[in-house]
């Protein structure tokens, strides 16, 4: 069943961890391994982030910039890692004191429905000038990533590095294009397809 964890897992290595990830199907004869920050270890998340700065510090991030919302553990975790104490969240929730809010369409391929990213327009101006690196958990289609980077370059920052835990498939790099490069991630994850025996199998590329 569609958005249902099958029993069939996938073992992926993040960084200096491995973990098994349940496969979920998306629609009829395809499907992903499905991480939810959330579902880890406190542990798990602050080693993560010790890999991944090492990862970005090299590009001298000045800020952290989470994409809401399985991002933004991520993104506390990595300001922290890096010694940083300055870090922002890209919104997807409207709330009272978003009402002036830079706003740039996405679709996710884990969630139903168009959304709007949001960033509070008293926080984009602190943001002018400086080097971000952008977090999400895992980059996908790139839509996420793709209406982040829109709205911190309407703010005016300069973003160094996209950091994601993992990358699933490669269709993620045509659509960011050019922004492609800036993507740090510390693995990645197939796309699957069902094979003859009726199991999930990593979906052959092309």
């Amino acid at each position: 069943m569609i958005g249902t964890r099958s029993s069939q897992l996938h073992s992926v290595s993040i960084g200096a961890q491995v973990v098994d990830l349940p496969i979920v199907p998306v629609a009829d004869g395809s499907a992903i391994a499905l991480l939810v920050v959330f579902d880890q270890s406190s542990a798990f998340l602050d080693r993560a982030a010790a890999d991944l700065a090492d990862v970005v510090a090299q590009t001298r991030p000045e800020v952290v910039a989470g994409i809401a919302t399985l991002g933004v553990p991520v993104a506390y975790a990595l300001a922290r890692s890096l010694g940083l104490d300055d870090w922002v969240v890209l919104q997807k929730t409207r709330k009272i004191h978003l009402h002036d809010a830079l706003r740039a369409p996405v679709r996710s391929v884990t969630t139903n429905g168009d959304q709007e990213l949001l960033l509070e327009r008293e926080r984009a101006e602190g943001l002018a000038g400086r080097r971000v690196v952008l977090v999400d958990d895992v980059v996908s289609s790139g839509g996420s990533v793709l209406a982040s980077l829109s709205l911190l370059r309407q703010a005016g920052a300069e973003v160094v590095a996209v950091a994601t835990l993992l990358t699933e498939g490669d269709a993620w790099a045509g659509d960011l294009g050019e922004d492609a490069h800036l993507v740090r991630s510390l693995g990645s994850i197939p796309e699957f397809e069902r094979g003859a025996d009726g199991s999930w199998q990593p979906r052959s590329a092309g």
